[in-house]
């Protein structure tokens, strides 16, 4: 069976390699083994990092050292997905995090307030998707471990005002440091503080300037205008989808879904629900949020968003 290795995983596995002590070894190591999919085709590989951490831990218990330190800008994934926002200093990134989440950010007039990854859940509907304030990027600062940083999260949107003089300076430089970094365009251009008409021209220009490269969207967290289609507009651009399930004869669980990524299987929801589920798995029925359905899958059958499983194992 092929392995199949994640996107999560590869980004782990570089951070691993350009590790340059053992906590940052370790961490890489640990979020490897998280983010390797569990099964038959991975198990050599799962062996293998178990016993690599194992080492890692040894010996950073021997020089003394704490064997689940981890880099401080490595934050560990939550929810439905990891959001970096990336732009310019005084972009916007702390006060729309701030809006969205119950981080406690720093909200400044002044540039650089942000010297670390703030993470922060914004709710959307029935699942939480976790948002990253991150430093500025710019002449001035760009720190390189934020390379990393955004390589690691599942999607990364340029923020941007597009009321600053310099706006386009900012955003080119911004790409062109993405391009470096071999990430390639954010997928999606928030533009912020568009509390008047005017400055939504402003905005509606910039993303003119940037139509066909990614998707764009103007908001302002002052008012809190465009703050749910931001939300939206997010889940949608992850491309996840919600599974919900059942036991035979009970009412559905739709107050925790499980999170695939979109064109993932039965098998594949099995394999989330419980690791003896994938191996012993006959079929699985299929319904829907009202009532519907009822319809035998094979573990082949891929999902979509809202779709509710009853496993027979």
């Amino acid at each position: 069976m092929p392995a199949n290795l994640t996107p999560d995983y590869h980004a782990a596995e570089r951070v691993y390699k350009t590790a340059t002590t053992p906590a940052e070894r370790l961490a890489a190591l640990e979020e490897m083994l998280r983010t390797v999919p569990k099964h038959k085709g991975t198990e050599k590989i799962q062996a293998d990092l178990k016993k690599r951490i194992a080492k890692e831990r040894n010996e950073s218990q021997k020089k003394g050292g704490a064997a689940h330190a981890a880099p401080f800008w490595l934050i560990p994934k939550e929810g439905a997905g990891q959001v970096a926002l990336v732009g310019a200093p005084n972009a916007g990134k702390s006060r729309l995090v701030g809006a969205l989440t119950n981080a406690r950010v720093e909200v400044a007039p002044y540039p650089f307030t942000t010297r670390v990854p703030v993470p922060g859940m914004m709710p959307f509907e029935d699942i939480q998707i976790q948002l990253l304030d991150t430093p500025p990027l710019c002449e001035e600062l760009a720190e390189p471990w934020m390379s990393e940083v955004l390589r690691l999260a599942d999607l990364r949107v340029l923020v941007a005002d597009a009321n600053d003089p310099d706006v386009l300076g900012e955003t080119e430089f911004v790409l062109e440091k993405l391009g470096e970094w071999n990430l390639g365009d954010p997928a999606l251009l928030v533009g912020t503080k568009l509390d008047l008409d005017h400055e939504r021209e402003n905005f509606e220009e910039l993303a003119e300037l940037y139509a066909g490269r990614f998707a764009s969207l103007g908001l302002s967290a002052e008012t809190g205008a465009g703050l749910d289609g931001f939300a939206r507009t997010v889940f949608e651009l992850l491309d996840v989808v919600r599974v919900y399930t059942k036991r035979p004869g009970h009412p559905a669980d739709v107050q925790a879904p499980y999170i695939l990524k979109r064109g993932q299987t039965v098998a594949d929801a099995a394999a989330k629900v419980h690791h003896d589920f994938l191996e012993n798995l006959k079929f699985a029925r299929l319904f829907h949020h009202a009532g519907s359905g009822g319809l035998k899958v094979e573990r082949t059958h891929v999902l979509g968003d809202g779709d509710i499983l009853e496993f027979h194992v």
